[in-house]
């Protein structure tokens, strides 16, 4: 298996955790973690800021010492925008299923007494479509740059039909030369619905003279698989009959998103639906 791909196990309990150690890069952490009813999931952000994302399912949740109540709606991750909970440095939370709950715990580096612990409602998160034709794909922002409430995540979801591409034109984001481009490292956490099916994702860096690429895999992904992105382009390919849902965690330097376009692969943006 490729060194970039994370399998979940089909335990409960914290069923992924990738961090910045074991990932062998600075910024992002992610973890996922599945909750029976009535089972518990409690943990301390310490010196990051953390995004809880219910990708489905409904727990009570109270973190930073507020208690939020019970949120979440949605029983699967294609069905509507998710409820999330941002947790900031130096604070307690806990999470308790009311139902099966698939838990996704986003962290990064931040600063103690930023930012205050709050509920993100579906309601309130802009949903836009992007690419056309078979690039077609829908995006949720659940944490994105236009929220100045946070210090180094960025969050967001994106749905791609069967048979459509995603992430596409190739792009990348692994160089701090800002305005033009930023530093971002990035997690993938990828459903598949019907769960049977499979996707595509190639991680691959621009080729020197010669042809060499420093980093070029080709990963076939299965429902629940994560993909780590520390370098490079990254497009992913639902196959037909397969929608493909995955969960996107960003974070470097700063945090702001300009990407690089492959530039061999450009001509496409101006392609007709």
């Amino acid at each position: 298996m490729s060194r970039l791909k994370v399998r979940a196990s089909k335990a409960n309990g914290r069923v992924i955790e990738i961090t910045p150690e074991s990932a062998g890069w600075t910024y992002v952490g992610f973890s996922l973690v599945r909750l029976a009813p009535e089972e518990s999931f409690a943990d301390t952000t310490k010196d990051r800021e953390v995004c809880l994302v219910l990708v489905s399912g409904i727990a009570a949740v109270d973190a930073a010492g507020q208690d939020f109540g019970a949120l979440g709606e949605r029983m699967d991750p294609f069905s509507g925008k998710p409820w999330s909970v941002y947790v900031p440095a130096g604070s307690d939370f806990r999470v308790r299923a009311k139902t099966p709950v698939e838990l996704a715990v986003c962290s990064a580096p931040a600063k103690a007494g930023s930012h205050a612990a709050r509920v993100i409602r579906p309601d309130g998160l802009r949903q836009t479509t992007r690419g056309v034709g078979t690039n077609t794909r829908y995006v949720t922002d659940i944490l994105p740059e236009s929220d100045v409430e946070a210090d180094s995540l960025l969050v967001v979801e994106v749905i791609t039909p069967g048979g459509h591409t995603s992430s596409y034109p190739p792009h990348k984001h692994d160089t701090d030369n800002l305005p033009d481009e930023s530093y971002l490292e990035e997690t993938y956490y990828h459903r598949i619905n019907p769960p049977q099916g499979f996707a595509f994702q190639r991680v691959y860096t621009d080729a020197d003279g010669s042809g060499h690429r420093e980093l070029d895999e080709v990963m076939t992904l299965e429902d629940g698989d994560v993909t780590m992105v520390p370098k490079g382009y990254h497009p992913c390919a639902a196959t037909y009959g397969y929608d493909l849902y995955y969960l996107n965690v960003m974070a470097g330097p700063k945090r702001t998103w300009k990407f690089h376009n492959a530039p061999e692969h450009a001509w496409l943006l101006s392609k007709p639906a």
